[in-house]
């Protein structure tokens, strides 16, 4: 038998929330990984049926969740689709990199330094890219500390260009403003090594 409710919580980084169902009665537990339509983020508000089960310690949880309509898209699925970093982000990105190419080419840098750059940005878009593929089958996720180290270790080139490839971690406003400190701190640095060379 298949129930009916609205989405009244919803936490996108842990890949659950609870549906209030329209009949009444306690909040149902539900987990991304439930969901028939995975290119479509689950938002609150968002109206959907499910199938009735229970955990461990019999608490009602959703199963074979769907999406009452799949048509348009709300302006609030919209918006948690965001495309993340958009192309000012992105030519920052890609122009620090060519930036580091110059001064290795003048002797300003060593040429470690922007191996260093490239190798840090392909692990952090490889993390991205298991982050997401993670989230979308409700598995075990990548730890956000573990996402903004590799950012501030020279990774955050590859992490702004994952950000906008998978539209990963780009709702969270918290995630999104450590981000860029973690970028600030990162180039603060390696001000300083140009300036000490």
């Amino acid at each position: 038998m298949r129930h009916q409710g609205k989405i009244t919580e919803w936490r996108d980084e842990k890949g659950f929330g609870f549906v209030s169902p329209n009949g009444g009665g306690p909040r149902v537990f539900v987990h991304v990984s439930e969901f028939s339509n995975r290119r479509r983020r689950p938002v609150v508000d968002a109206l959907v049926t499910y199938e009735l089960s229970a955990d461990s310690h019999g608490r009602p949880r959703g199963v074979k969740v769907a999406f009452v309509s799949d048509g348009p898209v709300s302006a609030a699925s919209s918006a948690a689709a965001a495309p993340g970093p958009g192309p000012l982000a992105l030519g920052l990105a890609f122009g620090f990199v060519a930036l580091l190419g110059v001064a290795v080419a003048v002797g300003r840098l060593p040429f470690p330094v922007l191996l260093a750059y490239l190798g840090m940005s392909c692990v952090a878009y490889l993390a991205y890219a298991f982050d997401k593929a993670a989230a979308l089958r409700g598995h075990w996720r990548t730890a956000e500390v573990s996402l903004h180290l590799l950012g501030l270790l020279g990774g955050w080139p590859g992490a702004l260009v994952a950000q906008r490839s998978f539209r990963h971690k780009t709702r969270k406003r918290s995630f999104r403003v450590e981000f860029w400190i973690t970028v600030l701190l990162n180039c603060a640095a390696l001000g300083w090594l140009l300036h000490a060379r």
